[in-house]
């Protein structure tokens, strides 16, 4: 089965990366190596993890406070997001596609970045 992040997955993943690398000298690369474990345990055992919604789950790492949000796309493993665990529940949610995400106990991830609600303006009198 192949593993294949969405590219703002990715992007969380370089993020955490570059942040534990400022805190510590290889701590960056203790994280990277934390992950490639929870990766192959996903691999080799993707059912085995919580499951968050119908066709999606998370893997929790050990060590750091992050959980990789996945789901089982035809002969892959999508991960959706890299989440910190300490921040806004459910932030990804947008990443799924709308139409027909769960089909058939998979789900539809969609690749395109995330856009933000446009906030309303209140207006001063």
């Amino acid at each position: 089965m192949t593993i294949r992040f969405l590219s703002v997955a990715r992007q969380e993943l370089d993020d955490a990366f570059a942040w534990y690398e400022r805190q510590s000298a290889g701590l960056g690369y203790e994280f990277l190596d934390e992950l490639d474990r929870v990766v192959r345990r996903i691999n080799a055992y993707p059912d085995s993890c919580a499951e968050l919604t119908h066709g999606l789950r998370r893997a929790l790492l050990s060590r750091f406070p992050y959980g990789l949000v996945y789901g089982r796309e035809a002969d892959s493993i999508v991960i959706v997001a890299v989440a910190h665990l300490h921040r806004e529940p459910r932030y990804w949610m947008d990443r799924l596609a709308s139409e027909g995400e769960e089909q058939g106990g998979e789900f539809r991830a969609s690749d395109k970045p995330p856009t933000k609600p446009a906030r309303a303006r209140s207006r001063k009198r």
